[in-house]
């Protein structure tokens, strides 16, 4: 992220009663609200994913973010092999091997969780796959992932890759839209989000083929800012807005809800959600996005 201104048969059954209580669920806290889609991303090498579950709208319990971000994997690069690869640090891994109670508690209240892939100074990143193949080999990386952990979607943050390095290509017209194309071929219901920044972001076409209508949403990567993401999707799926949780002015926070509202925008993008009741901030932007204040449910 960039910083300041800018980041089996019992199984089966268990598994299937699950799901209906979580339908349920989801749907009352989805029918709580209405607004702007709310984004928090989670620092998890320092904070729980349940501290986005812990906010709720003063008026109508509904909740107070909709997408929880978990920040992040990263796309790795083997030198041996010489090709990209999915990795998780012991934080994530973490979160990942507890989904039942870091990541379940959160889905069932109909809040969506999302994984973050961030480049990780190796030299491979989204930008830079040299074969169509290549590509698609990383996006069902991906999609297993999804899968495996039963996730919403997946988050895209092309920062940190050190394009060159370890010998590794530079940045080329087709790597991202290969990867994109074949992440939403293998997750034609989930999410695909990008984070609005790095050479990927510019290289959204290719061949004929233009990605941007397979992304849900793109938020402003600049916190503290407001700027409308440079990608043809209409309002309803962009997020000018960049809040950084209590290091964004609580009146800024309060004025770019105010403004997503008012010119049309469909996301409210924060980042850095952690442990503290943080109600009080919270409230000065959903005051302006929902009519309400918020409430922390511990």
């Amino acid at each position: 992220m960039v910083s300041g201104v800018r980041r089996i048969g019992a199984l089966v059954a268990a598994v299937a009663l699950m799901t209906s209580g979580t339908t349920t669920t989801a749907t009352a806290s989805a029918l709580a609200k209405t607004g702007p889609v709310s984004v928090a991303y989670v620092e998890v090498n320092n904070n729980s994913m349940l501290n986005v579950g812990k906010y709720a709208l003063a008026n109508g319990g509904g909740n107070a973010f909709d997408i929880g971000v978990i920040f992040a994997a990263n796309i790795n690069y083997n030198v041996s092999t010489k090709s990209a690869y999915l990795y998780f640090n012991p934080n994530v891994q973490r979160v990942l091997d507890n989904v039942a109670t870091q990541v379940r508690p959160l889905q069932a209240k109909g809040i969506k969780v999302t994984l973050s892939i961030l480049g990780n100074h190796e030299g491979a990143g989204f930008a830079n796959f040299p074969t169509k193949q290549s590509a698609e080999a990383f996006a069902k990386q991906l999609s297993d992932t999804v899968a495996k952990y039963g996730l919403d979607g997946v988050d895209f943050d092309d920062e940190y890759s050190e394009y060159g390095k370890n010998g590794t290509g530079q940045p080329n017209a087709s790597s991202f839209v290969y990867l994109v194309t074949a992440l939403r071929a293998a997750m034609p219901t989930k999410l695909i989000t990008l984070y609005n920044i790095g050479p990927s972001a510019s290289r959204l076409s290719y061949g004929g083929v233009d990605v941007t209508s397979k992304f849900n949403y793109a938020w402003n990567p600049y916190y503290g800012t407001w700027s409308v993401p440079g990608m043809a999707l209409p309002k309803s799926k962009l997020s000018p807005a960049a809040v950084q949780i209590s290091a964004t002015p609580s009146g800024t926070a309060a004025s770019f809800a105010k403004r997503t509202v008012s010119e049309g925008y469909g996301v409210y993008l924060t980042y850095n959600l952690g442990a503290p009741d943080v109600s009080g901030y919270i409230s000065s932007f959903t005051r302006e996005l929902y009519g309400s204040d918020t409430r922390y449910t511990g």
